[in-house]
């Protein structure tokens, strides 16, 4: 008989608790909650555009400063490592204040960052920009997740996540429409790839401030405000949430640590050096290099919309394992071919496999995480996981100099198909092994602001880790119930 653990892979409350099925779920969205999905994968996919630009412009960049492959990948790398800063300052004050002007503050300081990378003029410049520009740019994934899928019906949020996460590969790919066409016919080359960034991030800035508030968020204040808790009072009780909830979640938060380091290894490092590696080490010239990675983005929509739809009904981590089985099935093509045919097919089908696992990012993440700090905790573990795995392209950088070809350039090939396989051996085995609450419906427990909110995230987890959740028996039943009864407890205070 197999291990418990891989018996758990297929989740069974979906079959039984789903009164209804996506459809007749999907006619009772709102255009509020249509909006506010949008509005985050807008802010996501402006995110995209403005990280990708330097990889987009490696070679245009090299020129202008004088620096090889591998120093400019430092750039990257910061950007990488700042962006947990980011991670917790906007978390903590979304969770705190709101989802709306956090992150409307959180884009505006992305378009700012972006705008000024186009006017450095000098490499140190260059990376001050950039790290700048990776604290910005930490928080929005958090801030974003949070608007898109909170007050969305739980039958929807598999599809929502994966469409809310593949606006990073609607983002990539804009932006390699952008410096396929209109940086060549510019004056100011690669300085106009970012200037456009920034005009699409003030805009995203602009769309979320006439977006209404959550609606989650707006009722928990309420409920606080007919309690006569003033700020000072919330601001206190926030803290000591806060530290309740580490003191009763830290092994999940290391978890989903090691969880987001894999994930962010693997996306990384199949997207980020990847039109250099074309240029450098297969001889594609920079305009092919640019259409392959447009339809590697191509793969990445498809695996992302298709594996969140699919997690709604099969679970979350199965659903990340067959898109890593697929990975690892597709990485000879992804590596081994010289013409751009091939390439290019190999690029479509290994981002079918890196984002559909990641399309279901979004969704598991804000299912497993404490309730009350959907905006902070995934948020934070996504960016120390980015943290953690800055260096990624520096890695196959440094590694594609010791595989020289022999024209004398480095070989990155060899390189990431490695280091792609080990790392989608770890998302593999730290996938299984964890844990998952399909379909949680984390909207009915108390906001980070609300005395008693750790205590409430503790509900859930001592469900699922009593057996509950793998119940398919209770979970329809008595878990609804509590967290029904809990969330009518609250309401009529």
């Amino acid at each position: 008989m197999a291990p418990r653990f891989i018996r758990n892979l297929v989740p069974q409350r979906e079959a039984k608790a789903g009164s209804r099925t996506l459809w007749q779920a999907l006619k009772t969205v709102t255009f509020v909650q249509w909006l506010q999905l949008f509005t985050g994968w807008v802010a996501w996919s402006c995110d995209a555009i403005d990280f990708f630009s330097v990889s987009l412009t490696g070679t245009l960049l090299d020129k202008q400063f004088g620096k090889d492959n591998t120093q400019l990948t430092t750039a990257i790398t910061l950007t990488l490592l700042f962006r947990s800063i980011g991670a917790v300052l906007f978390g903590v004050m979304s969770d705190r204040f709101g989802r709306k002007w956090p992150l409307v503050i959180n884009l505006s300081l992305v378009s700012v960052f972006s705008l000024a990378t186009g006017f450095v003029q000098t490499f140190k410049q260059f990376l001050a920009v950039r790290a700048l520009f990776g604290v910005a740019m930490g928080g929005i994934w958090g801030l974003a997740a949070s608007t898109a899928l909170e007050n969305l019906p739980v039958e929807v949020r598999g599809l929502a996540s994966g469409l809310l996460q593949e606006g990073y590969a609607v983002g990539y790919l804009f932006a390699a429409v952008v410096d396929l066409y209109l940086v060549p016919e510019t004056g100011n080359n690669w300085r106009a790839l970012f200037w456009t960034g920034s005009g699409i991030s003030a805009f995203a800035a602009v769309l979320r401030a006439i977006t209404p508030e959550s609606e989650v968020f707006l009722r928990a204040k309420a409920i606080e405000k007919a309690k006569g808790t003033d700020t000072s009072k919330k601001t206190k009780i926030f803290v000591h949430e806060t530290k309740e909830m580490l003191k009763q979640h830290w092994k999940l938060c290391i978890y989903a640590v090691l969880l987001m380091t894999g994930f962010n290894f693997l996306s990384h490092g199949s997207q980020d050096l990847y039109p250099i590696y074309l240029e450098t080490s297969k001889g594609i010239g920079t305009r092919d290099a640019t259409i392959a990675t447009i339809i590697g983005n191509c793969g990445a929509i498809v695996g992302g919309a298709f594996a969140g739809w699919g997690s709604q009904y099969i679970g979350r981590r199965l659903t990340i394992v067959i898109c890593c089985v697929l990975v690892g099935a597709f990485i000879p093509l992804w590596i081994l071919p010289s013409g751009f045919s091939a390439l290019a097919a190999g690029a479509f089908c290994i981002q079918i496999g890196v984002q559909g696992a990641w399309g279901v990012i979004p969704i598991f993440l804000a299912e497993i995480s404490p309730p009350a700090f959907r905006a902070t905790f995934p948020g934070v573990a996504y960016q120390l996981g980015n943290m953690v795995s800055s260096a990624s392209s520096q890695i196959e950088a440094r590694g594609g100099d010791n595989f020289t070809l022999s024209n004398g350039q480095p070989n990155y090939a060899p390189v990431q198909g490695i280091f792609i396989g080990v790392v989608t051996a770890f998302v593999l085995l730290i996938t299984i092994v964890g844990p998952e609450k399909h379909a949680a419906r984390f909207e009915k427990h108390k906001t980070a602001f609300e005395e008693g909110g750790a205590d409430d995230d503790a509900v859930l987890e001592d469900e699922y880790a009593s057996g509950s959740a793998s119940d398919p028996e209770r979970r329809p039943t008595e878990v609804e119930e509590v967290h029904e009864k809990r969330s009518q407890e609250s309401l009529s205070t």
